[in-house]
């Protein structure tokens, strides 16, 4: 549909056509016709700001204002408030679910109401990815033997829920007395597609009404894609399948923008694709057609120039660009990349330094749109118009071009980042913070032998540092020293989100072998890939046959060597180690190394990329400067050095890009388009309403839309009482159910009514479409610090009887006696992770107002969005000055004409004001109808 036929549209006069003989005519609003030289210095990421602004500019939810703000961004950035309507919406089951439940709930109050159901749909294109689901009820560790589905000496499976030795949320391995070290739940050898099919089934038997909800939604609403479980992982999905850098709909292409409630969602700003992570109501809000709203950011430019490091991975790379944005205190600001270095990181690479926007808090991480991201989609084989995306994109100015630097943008501040000064690292020998520069590795080693025991030292007399050991292994004679690698283990588990290190481990042992180089045989090596996709591509692109003639041999799936589940070393390379008290060392490419974790006779244990691994496999020693000193000796007597087999990154990204991605793509397509049999097969209702099931406790009809008329009028709050009396800093961790459900609690007492046994109560987000069990979970924290009882604990007075219940309770009770409530706080009111339920919750609670000393920006539009009155003391005040006591009952009037930032009155016997944090038109219409589930059913209503 067009929106230009709608209205007049106020930037009407730069629509424009882009023609080509290549493809048909597509129109645009061609941005170069504001004819305002401030855009060409907006950064690429504010100018994706100002398309959708205009392009979407309706006068209510997105006006003028917002176009002219963030044209003049230089000036109004940190301050001028603006709205951003995303193009799509990406959603994780576990967010879904309550975003999809309020919508059934809304054609059902619709339905009601004589209006056809069929119209409650998704207003923006959203996508719901199911993967949170699957749970490690049956796992499996190679060498010391394979874990699935019971546990020795028990009957019945052995899950993380129910496993009492195994510790709750760690993957670590426990030690049981008198047992083998194994994975974290003690579990029998079985397969490796065993496991991964048991625990499959285990995730579809356990969410099986969860899915066929699901699959209802699928199949009945419009504007709206489900991606069934087993599919992948929503963040990846995110990058292989859904986006598109160019959208095309409402009769126009433009930039391609998303917004997602995963905490990985802003990968895709690696593709030049812009985007973050927001709560559960600001999603559903976009969702239902409302912007998002956000104080125009500061843009940082970080400057990449110089030449990569050869010996530096991906790995090395990421992590020296996040240490250097971290250090530089970038601080909720938009982080763009440009300048001559950029063009050396590969696609890969910017989604993985997108990725890691918290670790150094930069709200996203923008790579522009440049050849490198074309080139990217050509070997992914997409359905991607990428003819028309390049034409589009350079239309409208928003194509990178590191040739042409007359037209630089203005940042907010430059920092610039040598890319040549990110030098390749080992961690050890004892402890994964101590980091040791490769160059520097022989020098440091010998320096841990000198100190004394402790951190690093292992205190070796001088005399002693040059001992060797000979020994006899399969017939051969060997000499072991100070420093001699007798493990190297290549773990993928850590670097699964960018193939390039193993890669660049296949592509170094093929360099190896062909220049005749080998691994001594009594090295303990294994390769032990995190997933069968790791092996997948180590086979698809020929690598993996010269892994195996240096012994590294693909043992199995899962925590092997990290966790010490390696194979015992032969009796005489220990026997050697003893003999000579020689400090043995282990390289692998995991993420713990603890002294002895991986053999008690094995003392430093260094951490590594996966090809650094395989060079001090051959070398036999991290005794070794790579750089001056050979690897080893040929078949003909020459010196080999690591540098002569090291795989350029050149190399090592063209069979990335064009061997590995586009068969990872091609697969993922494949299994888009069949789907699960499971899923397939799944039988869901074909009705336009959902049949919901009274005896469900997981799904559940929530009661937002009760009492749903077409016509409201706000009532003043009259007699309220405070449900609680709170101090500063109130997190949303405080006020939203989360984590598993305490068996004392009023949602445990709600599950045991429905018969449900503690071990099937499941957790709080599995039940997110329940309300009953999310509203009694909410202030159920025992963290909570209410001062109406004076200690802590998920407890309140009820005032009328002055007796001590649970929160829900009391709230139970106010609102059978129809009372109305308040809630008084201190400063920062909800701050902390953006959640959907501590908004919720409250409301069908029966909570009016929040009065607080201020509050937590998000936190604050949750509680607009649900029809709460966000309500602040005046400056200088608060609930001490006022000499409130918590027991009071408030009445605050509100105006029929409600404004923004109005002052209201509340009286409890005396009378102070309180600023209603209304902030624009938009706020007090939803506040108006009750939030804007229901503003948006009344508009359907009228």
């Amino acid at each position: 549909e067009d929106i230009s036929t709608h209205f007049k549209h106020p930037f009407g006069h730069l629509i424009d056509t882009l023609r080509s003989e290549q493809y048909e005519e597509r129109r645009y609003f061609n941005l170069l016709k504001l004819s305002d030289v401030r855009y060409e210095k907006l950064p690429f990421c504010m100018r994706v700001l100002l398309e959708s602004a205009i392009r979407k500019c309706d006068g209510f939810y997105i006006k003028t204002d917002d176009v002219s703000s963030i044209l003049d961004w230089q000036m109004q950035q940190n301050q001028a408030e603006v709205a951003f309507s995303p193009a799509r919406v990406l959603l994780q089951d576990f967010t879904g679910i309550p975003a999809m439940v309020d919508l059934a709930a809304m054609r059902d109050a619709l339905a009601k109401q004589g209006v056809d159901p069929n119209l409650v749909n998704p207003r923006c294109p959203t996508d719901l990815i199911v993967d949170h689901s699957l749970q490690i009820d049956y796992s499996k560790c190679s060498s010391s033997g394979h874990c699935a589905g019971q546990r020795p000496g028990h009957q019945g499976s052995c899950s993380k829920a129910s496993c009492s030795d195994a510790p709750s949320g760690r993957s670590a391995a426990v030690q049981i007395e008198n047992t083998p070290l194994l994975c974290p739940f003690h579990l029998q050898p079985v397969s490796e597609p065993e496991t991964m099919i048991r625990n499959q089934e285990m995730e579809l038997i356990r969410n099986k009404e969860r899915l066929q909800f699901f699959k209802w939604c699928s199949k009945t609403f419009k504007n709206i894609n489900v991606v069934p479980p087993d599919i992948n992982a929503v963040h990846q999905v995110n990058l292989e399948y859904l986006c598109q850098v160019v959208q095309e709909g409402e009769g126009f292409i433009y930039p391609d923008s998303v917004v997602g409630t995963d905490s990985h969602t802003t990968m895709i700003n690696g593709l030049g694709i812009l985007g973050w992570g927001v709560g559960g109501i600001e999603s559903e809000a976009v969702m239902l057609g409302q912007p998002v709203s956000l104080t125009l950011p500061q843009v940082v430019g970080c400057k990449l120039v110089g030449t990569i490091n050869p010996l530096a991975t991906s790995i090395d790379i990421v992590l020296g660009i996040t240490k250097h944005l971290r250090q530089a205190g970038i601080g909720r600001k938009f982080v763009e990349f440009f300048g001559p270095g950029v063009q050396q990181l590969s696609a890969p690479d910017r989604t993985t330094i997108a990725n890691m926007c918290p670790e150094y808090n930069a709200t996203v991480s923008f790579f522009p749109v440049d050849d490198v991201t074309l080139q990217h989609f050509k070997n992914t084989s997409t359905d991607h118009p990428l003819v028309v995306l390049e034409d589009y994109l350079k239309a409208i100015k928003l194509f990178r071009s590191y040739g042409d630097q007359s037209d630089e943008p203005q940042y907010s501040e430059v920092i610039e980042m040598n890319l040549s000064s990110i030098v390749p690292h080992v961690s050890g020998p004892k402890r994964p913070q101590d980091r040791v520069a490769v160059t520097c590795m022989k020098e440091d080693f010998i320096n841990c032998l000198n100190e004394k025991v402790g951190f690093k030292g292992f205190h070796i007399s001088k005399e002693k540092q040059a001992t060797q050991v000979p020994f006899l292994h399969e017939g051969a004679e060997y000499n072991l020293a100070h420093g001699s690698v007798v493990i190297a283990a290549v773990i993928s588990c850590t670097n699964n989100c960018n193939p390039s290190v193993m890669l660049a481990a296949g592509l170094l042992a093929k360099k190896a072998v062909e220049a005749g180089l080998t691994v001594k045989p009594y090295i303990r090596t294994n390769l032990v890939p995190g997933s069968g996709t790791v092996t997948h591509y180590l086979n698809t692109s020929g690598v993996l046959p010269y892994l195996r003639k240096l012994r590294f041999e693909v043992v199995g799936y899962g925590c092997a060597t990290c966790v010490g589940n390696t194979a015992p070393l032969p009796e005489s390379v220990v026997d050697a180690i003893k003999q000579g008290d020689l400090v043995a060392c282990g390289v692998l490419s995991g993420n713990r190394h603890l002294e002895g974790r991986l053999c008690d006779c094995v003392r430093a244990n260094y951490l590594a990329s996966p090809p650094l691994v395989v060079a001090y496999a051959i070398a036999g020693t991290v005794s070794i400067n790579l750089e001056t000193e050979p690897l080893g000796v040929n078949s003909e007597g020459k010196d080999v050095y690591l540098r002569d087999i090291w795989p350029s990154k050149e190399e090592v990204n063209h069979t990335e890009e064009n061997i590995v991605i586009a068969s990872m793509f091609k697969e993922l397509r494949s299994r888009m388009e069949k789907g699960s049999t499971f899923w397939n097969r799944l039988e869901s209702a074909e009705s336009a309403l959902f049949p919901w099931d009274p005896k469900s406790t997981y799904i559940r009809c929530p009661s937002f839309f009760s009492k749903l008329v077409k016509v409201c009028t706000p009532q003043s709050i009259e007699g309220a009482y405070p449900l609680l009396f709170l101090g500063d800093k109130v997190t949303t961790d405080h006020i939203s159910p989360a984590g598993s459900i305490a068996r004392v609690s009023a949602a445990a007492k709600y599950l045991q009514s429905k018969r449900l046994t503690p071990r099937e109560f499941n957790s709080y987000g599995a039940r997110r479409g329940n309300d009953a069990v999310m509203t009694r979970g909410t202030f159920a924290s025992i963290k909570l610090q209410n001062r109406l009882i004076g200690k802590t604990g998920p407890k309140t007075l009820h005032i009328p009887s002055g007796q001590m219940l649970d929160v829900f309770e009391a709230a139970e009770r106010y609102q059978r006696d129809g009372v109305p409530l308040i809630i008084l706080a201190g400063k920062e009111y909800g701050s902390g992770s953006s959640r959907d339920w501590a908004a919720k919750g409250p409301y069908l609670m029966g909570v009016r107002a929040v009065i607080a000393e201020s509050f937590e920006k998000i936190h604050r539009n949750h509680l607009v969005g649900m029809g709460i009155a966000p309500l602040q003391f005046l400056p200088g005040q608060n609930a001490d000055s006022l000499e409130l006591c918590g027991k009071e009952r408030f009445t605050i009037n509100l105006p029929q004409e409600l404004t923004p930032r109005q002052q209201l009155t509340t009286s409890t016997g005396k009378s102070f004001s309180v600023t209603a944090l209304f902030e624009n038109d938009m706020d007090v219409a939803f506040f108006r109808h009750g939030g804007i589930l229901k503003y948006v059913a009344r508009s359907l209503l009228l």
